[in-house]
């Protein structure tokens, strides 16, 4: 209890709230989890999976209606692009559930 008290403020209703958190963490089966993908590697995934589908940064901007430097900073890793931007890119490539393993 010290320690949930270190964490989460005072409020009733935040610590109501940090407490239902931890136990979402705690009892949360391991198929639940999410893992988190830096930038760079959300873009390497992009581009893998641009290139294996043959295709160039210019075609991939004109099928997904955004900007081709839209797609070169995504690919980059750098910007920061609204997320129905990022999945917008992600379903025109195919892909469902960003797995940098299986791209």
């Amino acid at each position: 209890m010290a320690i949930h008290s270190k964490l989460c403020p005072k409020s009733h209703f935040i610590e109501n709230s940090c407490h239902y958190l931890k136990e979402l963490l705690i009892f949360a089966p391991k198929s639940q989890y999410i893992e988190i993908m830096t930038q760079q590697e959300i873009g390497n995934a992009i581009k893998e999976r641009r290139k294996k589908l043959g295709i160039n940064q210019q075609t991939l901007a004109d099928l997904a209606s955004v900007a081709v430097n839209t797609v070169v900073a995504i690919e980059r890793g750098e910007g920061n692009p609204q997320l129905a931007t990022l999945l917008t890119i992600l379903d025109t490539l195919g892909i469902k559930q960003l797995d940098y393993e299986t791209v």
